[in-house]
């Protein structure tokens, strides 16, 4: 139905969800040493804005994909989302250095929300990483990898 195998979509998806957790796993990391004073604001918030644009993206490809190939279930649970990632790029304040903020993040709590978000982030991205897994080997589990349908070999 799509323009590739089942199998080729979900390892692709498998393996952007992989790369946007190992982001992830960076930005609580590089969060926690804000807040225990490893790191400064500046390069903190520097380090953390050059990879929000890339999350995005890759999140988006992950739904074109499966909206090119029909998996509508799918796209339509990643929607959320991409909806909240556009949203906290897109209402960043004029004169912010990005999402992540130096001169904001220690103020009104930003610091917590981040990480929160991030942690929210991760678990969305774990349990998506699980489901993509268990589609790629159902999608390899369907093909027939013994050819069972000719009657004239003998196994």
């Amino acid at each position: 139905m799509g323009l590739f195998s089942e199998p080729l979509l979900f390892a692709v998806a498998l393996l952007d969800t992989g790369a946007v957790l190992f982001v992830l796993v960076y930005f609580v990391i590089a969060l926690s040493d804000l807040e225990c004073d490893y790191l400064n604001a500046q390069q903190c918030c520097l380090r953390l804005n050059q990879w929000v644009v890339p999350k995005l993206v890759a999140h988006t490809l992950v739904n074109v994909i499966l909206l090119i190939h029909g998996q509508w279930l799918l796209a339509l649970a990643n929607l959320p989302m991409s909806l909240w990632l556009c949203g906290e790029y897109l209402t960043v304040p004029q004169g912010n250095m990005g999402v992540f903020d130096p001169t904001e993040i220690h103020n009104r709590g930003q610091l917590k929300k981040h990480t929160r978000d991030c942690l929210i982030y991760l678990g969305y991205y774990l349990i998506f990483f699980f489901i993509y897994l268990y589609c790629l080997i159902i999608a390899l589990l369907r093909g027939d990898p013994i050819n069972r349908k000719d009657d004239d070999v003998i196994v």
